[in-house]
């Protein structure tokens, strides 16, 4: 049995479950199934962060470090890297517990840029801390 000696960097934003039918024909959950959870969790802060709506606009330095399977519980961490007059950079780590050893690994990261909006998809500011 490995060590785990890297820890998730950042707080739960979102955890789910890799199911049958986000599978490519090998039978690894695809890439884009997981960026899409990546940029919900990123959202999901970045929402919380600027008090109102945020839209993505850039996704830098995804690297994909080892598969995920089905049935692996996907938990994704969020931290806050920059935060602009109207943008945030969040730093998003994806991390697995395997099914059956309940090993976790980190599998995934990126760091994602959402920009504030206001209900008419404007850009506003992001409010101070």
């Amino acid at each position: 049995m490995t060590i785990q000696t890297e820890q998730p960097v950042g707080e739960i934003a979102i955890r789910t479950l890799a199911m049958p039918a986000d599978t490519n024909p090998a039978g690894d959950i695809f890439g884009g199934w997981l960026m899409s959870q990546m940029d919900i969790a990123g959202g999901v802060a970045a929402s919380k962060r600027a008090r109102g709506r945020v839209a993505t606009v850039a996704v830098d330095g995804m690297a994909f470090h080892k598969p995920v399977r089905v049935g692996d519980e996907l938990t994704c961490y969020t931290s806050v890297e920059r935060v602009g007059r109207t943008s945030l950079t969040m730093k998003v780590e994806a991390w697995v517990l395997r099914r059956g050893t309940w090993e976790q690994e980190k599998v995934t990261e990126a760091t994602f840029t959402f920009v504030a909006i206001d209900e008419a998809g404007k850009k506003r500011e992001v409010p101070a801390a």
